[in-house]
């Protein structure tokens, strides 16, 4: 993703009766215009999460879902009290 940033008061008459033209309203002096290009191909894979096919192709969960994938519940287990300790909601409830 690239950003342009350009102060107003620096765009020359012409290209910024363009600017306005394009975005639909008036620019004053005193503001700046960032405009991000995104690649729409790069952008989807980001904001879309993997997910995992069933045989029949559907998909069903994310891939992160499996964290714990490999692990025996002893590990599991340690990992989360660990988890649970370093947030503290491992106190009792007394």
């Amino acid at each position: 993703m690239d950003t342009v940033i350009r102060n107003v008061d620096q765009i020359d008459a012409h290209d910024r009766q363009s600017l306005e033209h394009v975005l639909g309203l008036s620019l004053r002096e005193n503001q700046q215009l960032v405009i991000n290009i995104v690649d729409l191909k790069i952008h989807v894979e980001i904001v879309a999460a993997p997910t995992i096919s069933t045989p029949n192709g559907q998909p069903t969960l994310p891939i992160w879902c499996n964290v714990y994938e490999g692990l025996s519940d002893d590990e599991i287990t340690a990992v989360e009290q660990t988890i649970l300790r370093r947030a503290d909601l491992s106190r009792s409830t007394e």
